[in-house]
């Protein structure tokens, strides 16, 4: 046996060699491949903004910029009514979709 196997073999019994050497080699190697991954994401994602035209062609009528301001809609929120409203229950997919019975019956 020459020198290098038998250091070899003197650090693969090592636990910081046996564990220690493939978590970096997993650490650098993921870093790598999310790099790639993270690539596709940008080589894929349309850039730009929604135009005007865009939007009337799927049916979304756009309001003008300056139609909009933090005032103007500051305005419509005041007057919403946000001190008398009702908590209503949406129906669970598990759930029947008539109204409930007024009957004496209980369900379980």
């Amino acid at each position: 046996m020459n020198s290098l196997q038998q250091k070899f073999l003197y650090y693969s019994r090592r636990k910081s060699f046996r564990y220690g050497v493939p978590f970096l080699l997993l650490i650098v190697g993921g870093s790598f491949g999310l790099q790639q991954f993270a690539q596709l994401r940008y080589t894929f994602s349309k850039k730009g903004s929604l135009t005007r035209q865009e939007a009337e062609k799927y049916g979304i009528n756009m309001k003008k910029k300056e139609d909009v301001t933090l005032e103007g809609e500051f305005e419509k929120i005041k007057e919403l009514d946000i001190e008398h409203w009702d908590n209503v229950r949406g129906p669970r997919p598990w759930e029947e979709t008539s109204p409930p019975s007024t009957g004496t019956e209980a369900k379980h």
